[in-house]
C-alpha cells in the first residue's frame, strides 16, 4: 500500500466517542474522522477485519480522509441507525459521509447482508479526498490479498472476503492518492458477490429502505414522556446488538477495551450473558418491542433445554456455543497499548448461581404476557422446574458471583436472593397456570431460603445486608432487593442497605461494583449499570429529586451521539470498558422508564 503523500487530519489517541451502525448480523464502529476502527465478520464474534482501534499500527481500518482536513461533525439521521459525519477541510470544503448496514422487510424476512454501505456527497466546495481500506485478518496478524475488477476490489483476508463495489476510482483507492471529489461517491463494502445494478443506485435503495425501517420501529416503541431521545438511542442501540439468527443479546460490540487505564481488567464482551437476561427483557417489555424480546426468549429457553445435567453457564457464544476458550492475541497491543487483548472468555467455566434467577425471571414473562405465543406452557415450566432445583440446591453455596471473581469462591448474597427468585417465581408461574400443588411447593421453598438469606446475609453491626454470608463488605448488585421483590421499599433493611452501599460504594455521582480489592487490585472506575440501580433505588425510597438529578448527570456523560460503555472514571468523566455496552444503555432505558412522568400528567 502506498505512504501518505499529503497532509491529513490525523485522529488523535483512540477514544469512545464512536458511532454504531449494523443490522443484527454484522456491527461496526466509526470514530469523528469516518474511519471504521472496529468491525467484526461474518457476525459479532468474528475475526475482526477492522481492528484498528485495538491497534496503533497504521491498519484495521476504512479511512474517507479529506485532505488538509480541519474539523468534523458527527450525528445520527433521527430515529435510525445511520450515521452522519460531515468533514470539512482548510479551504472551506465540506463533505457528508452517511455510513449504515441494510437492513430491511424483504420477502416476508429480515434483509441483513454483510454488508456497509458509504454514501459521500460534496457539501462545499471542490475538496481532496484519499481513500485507505486496510483491513486485515487473523486478529490483526495477516494482511489480505488484493484483486481488481472492473469496478470492484477483493480484499482476501483469510476465510474472509470483502469486495469493495465503488463508483470511485478504483487506482487511487489502490494506491490511497488523493484526487478531487465533485460528484457523489458510494462504496458497498460486503461479501464476494457482484453487484447487478448501478452502485448508486443499490446504495439509494438500501439507505432508503434501511432508513424506513428504523424509523417504522421507533414508532412502534412505548417510550417515557421525558428523555425521550435518550431512551430512543439506548433502544436503537439494544437492537443493533441482537443477533437475529438465534435471538441473542450480546454484552458489547468489542474486546479487551479496559475497565479503568493500565489494569489488564480486558474482557471480551461479544457473547452472551444469562446475568443480563431479566434486565434485558424488563426493557424490551417497556420499550414495547415484543418481537425482539420473544427472539431473545427464545434462545434462552434452546439454551435451557441443551443444558447438561440442568446446569447453566454463566455466558454462551450468541449461537449458543457452550465453548468459549480465553486465548491472548500477539498481533493487536490493545487500547491505546494498554492489552492484553483477549478473545474467548473463560469466565463460561465458573459457577455462577444467579443465573438460574435470572432465567426463571426473564422466562417468567412468557407466562404473564398475552402478546406472546401460549403454547407448551406446562413444558416450559417442567423445565423452569429444574432450574429451580439446582438453585435450591445451590443457593447457600459458594461461587464467583455476579462479577465474576477469578480468585475466590463465596456464598455472595445477590446469588441466593437470585436463586430466591427463581424459587419465588416458579410458584407464581405455577398458580398462573393452576398447577396448586406446584405452587405450594415453590412458594414454601422460596420462604425458607428467604429466611436463611435473611439471617446469614445480614451483618448486624453494619446494619444492612452485606455482599456475601458471614462477610462485612458492600456489593452494589443489593441495590436490587427491591427491584426483585425480596423486600419492600419500605423496608427499613433494604432504605439502611443502600444507604451502606452509598457510604461505602458512592465516588461523587457514581457508584462502584464493589470498593475490596480482587485478582487485579481495587477497582478504580465506576460501573455504570450500578449506578442506573443505585438512582432506581433512591427513587423507591423516596429520593426522587436527587434520583432525577443523577440520571441528567449521567445523561451527561453518555457520548455525543448518545452512547455509553460499561465503566466511567470518577474524576475526568472519561468512559472505559467495553462498548457500546448493553448493560447500561438496558439500564438508561429502564431508570428512565422509573422515573418519567406520565403521559397523562405531562400537560
Amino acid at each position: 500500500m502506498a505512504e501518505p503523500n499529503a497532509e491529513t487530519l490525523t485522529p488523535a489517541l483512540p477514544s469512545l466517542e464512536l458511532g454504531l451502525i449494523g443490522n443484527c448480523q454484522i456491527g461496526a464502529l466509526v470514530d469523528e474522522h469516518a474511519r471504521i476502527v472496529w468491525g467484526c465478520f461474518p457476525r459479532f464474534d468474528g475475526d475482526p477485519l477492522f481492528c484498528n482501534l485495538l491497534n496503533d499500527a497504521d491498519q484495521g481500518f476504512f479511512a474517507l480522509e479529506l485532505v488538509n482536513g480541519v474539523g468534523s461533525e458527527q450525528y445520527y439521521l433521527r430515529n435510525t441507525a445511520i450515521l452522519c459525519t460531515e468533514l470539512t477541510d482548510a479551504h472551506g470544503g465540506r463533505v457528508r459521509i452517511m455510513d449504515f448496514a441494510p437492513r430491511f422487510k424483504q420477502y416476508d424476512r429480515h434483509f441483513r447482508p454483510t454488508t456497509i454501505v458509504r454514501q459521500l456527497e460534496v457539501l462545499e466546495g471542490a475538496p481532496m479526498l484519499r481513500v485507505r481500506l486496510r483491513p486485515v485478518s487473523g486478529h490483526g496478524s495477516e494482511r489480505p490479498a488484493i484483486t481488481q475488477g472492473s469496478n470492484h476490489i477483493r480484499y482476501i483476508c483469510g476465510d474472509h472476503v470483502l469486495r469493495l463495489t465503488t463508483d470511485a476510482p478504483r487506482t487511487h483507492i489502490l494506491q490511497e492518492q488523493p484526487f478531487i471529489v465533485d460528484e457523489p461517491l458510494t462504496f458497498l463494502l460486503g461479501p464476494d458477490e457482484s453487484v447487478t445494478e448501478s452502485v448508486s443506485e443499490a446504495a439509494r435503495h438500501f439507505y432508503e429502505r434501511t432508513r424506513d425501517y428504523w424509523q417504522d420501529w421507533v414508532r412502534s416503541l412505548a417510550i417515557p414522556f421525558e428523555w425521550q431521545r435518550a431512551v430512543i438511542r439506548a433502544a436503537i442501540t439494544l437492537k443493533l446488538s441482537t443477533y437475529e439468527d438465534t435471538g441473542a443479546v450480546l454484552a458489547a460490540m468489542t474486546t479487551s477495551i479496559p475497565e479503568a487505564a493500565d489494569t489488564q481488567r480486558n474482557w471480551d464482551y461479544r457473547y452472551c450473558w444469562l446475568r443480563d437476561a431479566y434486565f434485558v427483557v424488563h426493557a424490551l417489555n417497556r420499550l414495547g418491542a415484543t418481537r425482539t424480546m420473544e427472539r431473545f426468549l427464545h434462545y434462552i429457553i434452546n439454551l435451557v433445554a441443551a443444558a447438561n445435567d440442568h446446569r447453566l453457564q454463566p455466558l454462551y457464544g450468541i449461537g449458543g456455543e457452550t465453548r468459549i476458550s480465553e486465548w491472548e492475541v500477539g498481533a493487536l497491543r490493545g487500547y491505546r497499548g494498554m492489552g492484553p487483548v483477549r478473545i474467548g472468555n473463560a469466565a463460561y467455566t465458573q459457577s455462577q448461581h444467579d443465573v438460574y434467577g435470572a432465567v426463571v425471571l426473564a422466562a417468567t414473562q412468557a407466562f404473564f404476557d398475552e402478546r406472546l405465543e401460549q403454547d407448551s406452557h406446562l413444558a416450559l415450566f417442567k423445565r423452569l422446574e429444574q432450574l429451580g432445583e439446582q438453585a435450591a440446591r445451590l443457593y447457600d453455596q459458594p461461587d464467583a458471583g455476579i462479577w465474576e471473581y477469578r480468585g475466590r469462591a463465596r456464598v455472595h448474597t445477590y446469588s441466593s436472593v437470585m436463586c430466591w427468585a427463581a424459587c419465588d417465581r416458579l410458584g407464581r408461574i405455577a398458580a398462573r397456570v393452576g398447577l396448586t400443588d406446584r405452587a405450594e411447593h415453590w412458594r414454601s421453598q422460596a420462604a425458607t431460603m428467604h429466611q436463611v438469606i435473611c439471617e446469614r446475609a445480614w451483618n448486624e453491626e453494619r446494619g444492612a445486608f452485606v455482599e456475601s454470608f458471614g462477610g462485612e463488605g458492600m456489593d452494589a448488585s443489593l441495590l436490587l432487593l427491591h427491584e426483585l421483590d425480596f423486600l419492600p421499599a419500605d423496608d427499613p433493611r433494604f432504605v439502611a442497605t443502600v444507604e451502606a452501599i452509598e457510604r461505602d460504594l458512592r465516588r461523587g455521582d457514581h457508584i462502584f461494583r464493589y470498593a475490596e480489592a480482587d485478582d487485579f487490585g481495587s477497582p478504580e472506575n465506576a460501573f455504570n449499570i450500578c449506578t442506573y440501580w443505585f438512582i432506581d433505588a433512591l427513587a423507591v425510597i423516596g429520593r426522587e429529586a436527587e434520583a432525577r438529578r443523577l440520571l441528567e448527570n449521567m445523561l451527561d456523560h453518555r457520548t455525543r451521539l448518545g452512547l455509553m460503555s460499561e465503566d466511567l472514571n470518577t474524576e475526568t468523566g472519561e468512559l472505559w470498558g467495553n462498548f457500546p455496552q448493553t448493560y447500561s444503555m438496558v439500564g438508561m432505558i429502564n431508570t428512565a422508564m422509573h422515573l418519567s412522568r406520565r403521559w397523562e400528567d405531562a400537560f
